[in-house]
């Protein structure tokens, strides 16, 4: 039997798989900081989305910060994924409309090391003609994952559930609709380079994954930059550009505004989009924040 992957799984994981860069905190062992302006204090935390049961519990960094905020922000509305209209949506959208499948977009080679390789996963290439590169890759990817024991209750779906609970307010960066823009556009254009260069990826990706969660853990910001961040900027400097700079900067202005109000912020984003010149943590220092 082919396996069945569920749209809400494929799309969480496609848009942070690789974009888990850490940078030194407050908190050394961990990647949580606090933010202040000498008078407002927002916590931000960078998130592994999908974790295995035994990566948990998470480190206490995480939860000191949990308790001593009042809303948490996330990337998007984590909880409506789960609706059958959003996920009837995401296939939507990430389909095409036009006539058009995979044959049409993909050089000859490509499109056959494709399907021996979807052959290979037990998930024939005819079943995915119709989709878009960010949705082919996504499913492999989460495939990969699910063989490794990974489940989507990560870091942001853990806290998520934890502040409905306890009745914490709750906020998002980003519609839906633009995260879901983000995943249908990756590739477009060089379809054939985006898909090659993701199989190779799939090739490491059980190596790669223990050694960022264990950098993850311990705030390795060297070997995470070495494994992700250099690499996705060597090798496709537009998907860094559109998934992690261009992001960073529409978020800083939702960020500086919570300083402006009475609630205490815990900011829960894939951990990438806090590292190095261009994220999220030294934009604050540049803006005179203290982190």
């Amino acid at each position: 039997m082919s396996p069945v992957i569920k749209p809400s799984n494929s799309f969480a994981l496609m848009l942070t798989i690789a974009l888990l860069q850490i940078a030194p905190g407050v908190w050394a062992d961990a990647p949580v900081w606090r933010v202040t302006d000498g008078e407002s204090t927002v916590y931000l935390g960078g998130t592994v989305h999908l974790l295995r049961p035994e990566d948990y519990p998470l480190p206490e960094e995480f939860d000191q910060a949990y308790e001593g905020s009042s809303a948490l922000f996330f990337e998007t509305d984590i909880s409506s994924m789960n609706e059958l209209s959003v996920q009837a949506q995401i296939l939507q959208q990430l389909s095409y409309s036009d006539g058009r499948t995979l044959k049409d977009v993909l050089d000859t080679e490509v499109y056959a090391a494709l399907e021996t390789y979807t052959a290979g996963v037990g998930m024939p290439l005819m079943m995915l003609e119709h989709f878009k590169p960010g949705m082919i890759v996504s499913t492999l990817q989460v495939l990969e994952f699910q063989r490794m024991g990974f489940t989507p209750q990560g870091v942001d779906a853990f806290f998520n559930t934890q502040a409905l609970t306890d009745g914490k307010s709750l906020g998002a960066l980003e519609t839906l609709d633009e995260q879901i823009g983000f995943l249908a556009a990756m590739g477009e254009g060089n379809e054939s380079e985006f898909i090659m260069m993701s199989l190779e990826g799939l090739d490491t990706t059980a190596k790669l994954m223990d050694q960022m969660i264990g950098a993850w853990r311990t705030g390795d910001s060297e070997a995470l930059r070495t494994l992700f961040v250099d690499d996705m900027l060597e090798r496709a400097p537009a998907v860094y550009d559109s998934l992690l700079r261009q992001r960073n900067l529409r978020w800083i202005p939702q960020i500086e505004a919570m300083f402006d109000d009475p609630e205490i912020e815990f900011v829960l984003v894939g951990a990438a989009h806090l590292v190095g010149a261009d994220g999220i943590v030294e934009l604050l220092r540049a803006r005179g924040y203290v982190v």
